[in-house]
Order: structure tokens, then C-alpha cells, then sequence
């Protein structure tokens, strides 16, 4: 046993460490909030290979979800164990606790993760660089051997950096705009004080942006379509997303109309391929447009923490959790309600964040918000303590002051 007391060691959205517990407290409220066990899951559960001659793995669906330990990714992941007790595997890329810090969150995630699905072997944990051909390889042999074919594979990936596991060229994301500089509002902290500031970006050149495409666009969620159909692994009726985002108007410079913008439509564009693809062998693939939420990678954004603080501020109990999300989400993948597609075939969730109302109000705030007025017009309180959550900080019913366990180990994957 390694009992620490431990400290945030944070610097405004950036923590040095994770706290165990407060990870495991905010996996099992996403396990309550995710609806009780139900008969929505698809009917047919008959499945082909190995996993054929074992009665016990012959139930329910398989779910193959890359990006598993945070944000939507975490979501998916846990209503999928709760609501359809899926099988299947999550794929993750976290650190281990070394002598100076804890391990990261979504290790400790993780670990509850696999604690609430049970030790019956029905739902594994791999941590490995998913952008990696290595680890595609241990993951199709672990499906391959365990399941036989996969019904879904959910792709939540954001990351700063691509090996291409051809070429070994590695590439490097930025968060800048394209054409003209960005010039807006930012929320900042002086200690615990809130403040509007301001942020001036430079345009991305050229190859930033194709840089930053190579790394969040669609190449790799394609690279895992086209593995798992070469391996016979792709089921009748097979369904992939890969969770993508609109936003508004405010922070479209330095979002869709940015160089994650760039990305974005590249993800977009090869739900189109793959849909063509995998429609000879009963497949689909859409993007899943999510609402906002305060994740790892959203705070790394200029003028999203602004915008999102705002928006919790207009909307209060209306502003939907991932937790909410996830479930809208698998209702539509399971059949238990209609896709809600756009005009690009998108599947919408964000429709409670994209309200004309609701963007109107955040609008009018926006304009007014100065470090004087910003106590009145957003919910900086929730936001500081969504991100300090991230890390499992400032969750309630955890007791900081305690010594910890800081050494958990990672699921075994069998």
C-alpha cells in the first residue's frame, strides 16, 4: 500500500495530481446517473467465432470504445456497462503513478470502471497509444478471441500528438485560427478570483493545420475500421460514431473556424466514407455532434471556459451532463429511439445548447461581461470546480484531508 497525502498542485486548469477517490466519485455518479438496467439492447445476440462456444459470453452486444477514460468517452463507456451490460473493450492512454505524482485521472477512472463491471471477464481495459499499430493488433486479437465480431465502436479521442504508424512521422495539433488572428474574451483566475481578460492568436500556417488534422481529424478512426473489417470482425448491423462538435457562433474563430474546425470536418467527411464502406456489409458510421461540457480537452480552448460558464449561468439544471448525453446517445445506436440526424447526417445532441433562445442569452452576456459583471452573468463557481472534478477535486463526500491509496493497479485484461 502506498498512502499519500496529496495536494492538487494545480496552476488555474492545470492539476499535477489526480486524487483516487474523488476519480472513483465521479465514475459512480455517472454509474447513477445512467439508467438502470433495461430490454432496450438489441435483440439478436447470436454471435459468430470463439466467443460462439461460450454460453456465458453469448450475451448482450460488443462495444469497442476508444477513448474510454474521460469526457464522453468515459460516458459512453459507463452507461453502455450500466444501462446494456455491454461487452467489450475500452482503450485508453494513461500514466502510472511515479514517485513525484499520482497517477493520472483516468487511470484511477478506469479502475472503478473496471470495479463496476464486474469480474465475469465481460468488459476489458487496455492502456495503449490507440493511435498505435500495436495496439490494434492486441486489441482485435483480445475481441477476436473474447467476442468474435464487434456491434459498435464509439471513437472519443483528443490528444496533442499522432505517430502515423506508417510513415512514423509525428504530428503536432495547435489550437489556433485560420485566415486572421483571433482577438476575444477569456476567462482567467487570479488565485480563486475570476477575471475577463483578453487573447490575441496568430492564423495557423499551412502545414499546422494539416498537422492538426492528421492528429484530430478522421485518419486514425478510419485506420480502425479498415483493422477491424480486414479481421472479419465488423457484425450485421454494425454502428460507429466518432464524437465531434459544433458550438456557437462566439467561439467558431477559434473553434469550427479554426484549425479543430479543420479537423472536425475531416472526422465528418470520413463518417461519409465509412458509411459508404460499410454499407455492403450492413454497417453505419455517423459523428455525433455533443453539446458543450467542461472536459480536459475543452479547457485547453481559448474563450470555451468564458462561453461555457455563460452558458451554465443561462441554462442552470437545463445544461446537460455527459452522463445525459451518453444515454440520448446509446437510445439511438440500440434503436430504442430514431436517429436524430441533420442535414449532413450528423447525429444531433446538442440541440438544448443550440436553442436560438438559449444562444441569444449567452449572446447578450457575452457582450457584457467584464470582470466587474461577470459575478451576475456566469457560473465561474461551477466551472472552477467541473475542472478541478476532472482530476477528482472538488467532489463532494471526499474526504481530502485523509492519507490515500495512491497505488491501483490497472485492470488485467485476460
Amino acid at each position: 500500500m502506498t498512502l499519500r497525502e496529496i495536494k492538487p498542485g494545480n496552476r488555474s486548469f492545470l492539476y499535477l495530481n489526480s486524487h483516487p477517490g474523488g476519480c472513483a466519485a465521479v465514475v459512480d455518479e455517472l454509474w447513477e446517473r445512467a439508467p438502470a438496467p433495461t430490454d432496450t439492447a438489441p435483440a439478436d445476440t447470436a454471435r459468430t467465432g470463439p466467443a460462439a462456444a461460450d454460453p456465458a459470453a453469448a450475451d448482450g452486444p460488443v462495444a469497442l470504445i476508444i477513448g474510454s477514460s474521460a469526457g464522453y468517452g468515459l460516458a459512453a463507456t459507463v452507461a453502455a456497462l450500466r444501462t446494456y451490460g455491454m461487452r467489450g473493450l475500452g482503450i485508453a492512454f494513461e500514466a502510472p503513478e511515479t514517485e513525484r505524482r499520482t497517477a493520472s485521472a483516468g487511470w484511477y477512472r478506469t479502475a472503478r470502471a473496471a470495479e463496476l463491471a464486474g469480474t465475469d471477464g465481460g468488459f476489458a481495459f487496455l492502456n495503449a497509444d490507440a493511435f498505435s499499430a500495436a495496439a490494434k493488433e492486441e486489441a482485435l486479437d483480445h475481441l477476436a478471441t473474447r467476442y468474435g465480431q464487434v456491434d459498435y465502436l464509439v471513437y472519443s479521442v483528443a490528444a496533442p500528438r499522432r505517430t502515423d504508424p506508417g510513415t512514423g512521422e509525428v504530428h503536432h495539433s495547435v489550437i489556433k485560427p485560420l485566415g486572421s488572428a483571433y482577438r476575444a474574451k477569456t476567462l482567467q483566475f487570479d488565485g480563486d478570483t475570476p477575471l475577463v481578460g483578453s487573447l490575441e492568436l496568430a492564423p495557423a500556417a499551412d502545414q499546422e493545420r494539416d498537422a492538426t488534422v492528421q492528429v484530430m481529424g478522421g485518419a486514425d478512426w478510419k485506420l480502425w475500421i479498415d483493422a477491424l473489417t480486414d479481421r472479419g470482425l465488423v457484425r450485421d448491423g454494425f454502428h460507429t460514431v466518432a464524437l465531434t462538435y459544433v458550438g456557437s457562433d462566439l467561439t467558431a474563430p477559434i473553434y469550427r473556424a479554426g484549425t479543430i474546425g479543420a479537423a472536425k470536418r475531416h472526422l465528418e467527411d470520413t463518417a461519409h466514407r465509412l458509411q459508404q464502406d460499410l454499407a455492403p456489409l450492413g454497417g453505419r458510421a455517423h459523428t455525433v455532434v455533443a453539446g458543450a461540457a467542461v472536459t480536459q480537452a475543452s479547457t485547453a480552448i481559448p474563450s470555451i471556459a468564458l462561453y461555457t460558464s455563460l452558458l451554465h449561468a443561462v441554462l442552470g439544471d437545463g445544461f446537460q451532463s455527459t452522463a445525459q448525453q451518453a444515454t440520448a446517445l446509446w437510445q439511438q445506436l440500440t434503436g430504442a429511439a430514431p436517429l436524430q440526424l441533420d442535414e449532413e447526417q450528423r447525429i444531433r445532441l446538442d440541440g438544448w445548447e443550440m436553442d436560438d433562445k438559449v444562444q441569444a442569452a449567452v449572446h447578450e452576456r457575452w457582450a457584457a461581461a467584464t470582470t466587474d459583471t461577470l459575478p451576475e452573468l456566469a457560473d465561474t463557481a461551477w466551472f472552477r470546480a467541473q475542472v478541478g472534478r476532472l482530476y477528482g477535486w472538488d467532489v463532494p463526500g471526499t474526504d481530502y484531508t485523509a492519507p490515500t491509496e495512491t497505488t491501483v493497479p490497472w485492470p488485467t485484461v485476460d
